[in-house]
């Protein structure tokens, strides 16, 4: 069963289970498919056959990534085509409590650490940096500024605290220690075009999983960064974003510009299953923390879906 939530007239971006919360969700989305206009956080519920709104928050500028906050259920950040970061108190619908601003440009992916108790947020942007911040100062910690292109993701390794990726336009995924350097620790030539997505395995801190514009998924091993271990082929356009499973080591989800999302057993270099819901670009999912099998997915066609499409797999 899929359930699905209109967005009217905002093309979803990014969408994000709560850590806390089993049944809710964050869609951060943007009038316009993001050239123009406003953008428009939406949370929402899963009510046993239905997707409920809880609550709405516009921003001047469209929203292009949503996280959640690992020590507070009710804070959810988005990233905005006008450079800045805003957070947000689910109790205090008059608008952000704090906003972030230091990008030149729009902000693309935005990502809370879940291994520290001063839980960090990392943020990447069109200007080619990447910022760490303390939500609570009003400045960023540091700026790492190695790319030499878009940065269009940011990721922290959920197993190593002071570790991060990046993927970015300039055809390379970047290794960060934030307690050594401003420069990254390792550079990986990934893909022969714009590197759209990476995210780290959830069972092994050496194993990340890149995307690109050239429709190609590629796993690749730290320890070995010259080569890429497997190679994942099906999409027929840009791999947009890509997640791994939290409760099987070897799922991984995938959506693309091609109106897909797919699925892929990264171990034995298959594809299990496509799924194709949408009529527009496929921009965001995410795996629900609490519920094995779950995943929500959103489209520029204005829709929110979730669905759990391995039965029988606890992926």
């Amino acid at each position: 069963m899929s359930l699905s939530f209109k967005t009217r007239d905002r093309h979803g971006y990014s969408v994000k289970f709560s850590p806390y919360i089993h049944n809710r969700l964050a869609c951060s989305s943007s009038q316009y498919y993001g050239i123009a206009g406003s953008g428009t956080l939406f949370i929402l519920d899963i009510i046993v056959d239905k997707l409920k709104l809880v609550q709405v928050f516009n921003w001047k500028q469209g929203l292009f990534d949503v996280t959640w906050s690992e020590n507070n259920e009710n804070i959810v950040l988005t990233a905005s085509g006008d450079g800045t970061i805003q957070i947000w108190h689910l109790q205090q619908p008059q608008g952000p409590i704090k906003v972030l601003k230091e990008h030149s440009k729009e902000v693309n992916s935005i990502d809370w650490s879940q291994t520290r108790t001063d839980q960090l947020l990392l943020s990447g942007s069109w200007d080619g940096t990447i910022k760490l911040w303390d939500i609570f100062q009003d400045r960023s910690l540091s700026t790492y500024t190695s790319h030499e292109n878009i940065v269009y993701s940011v990721n922290w390794s959920p197993r190593l605290p002071f570790i991060f990726a990046s993927a970015s336009g300039d055809q390379t995924i970047r290794i960060w220690d934030r307690r050594k350097t401003a420069d990254a620790n390792m550079v990986i030539s990934a893909h022969q075009c714009e590197v759209l997505s990476c995210d780290w395995s959830k069972y092994d801190e050496n194993i990340i999983i890149s995307g690109g514009v050239d429709g190609v998924v590629k796993c690749w091993d730290l320890r070995k960064p010259n080569h890429f271990i497997s190679q994942l082929n099906g999409h027929q356009y840009a791999v947009r974003k890509i997640k791994t499973s939290p409760f099987n080591a070897k799922i991984i989800a995938t959506c693309s510009y091609d109106f897909t999302v797919r699925f892929w057993d990264i171990l034995e270099n298959k594809l299990l299953k496509t799924v194709e819901h949408h009529t527009e670009f496929v921009y965001g999912i995410d795996w629900n923390l609490h519920t094995p099998g779950q995943i929500a997915d959103c489209s520029w066609d204005e829709l929110i879906k979730v669905y759990s499409p391995l039965s029988g797999l606890s992926s």
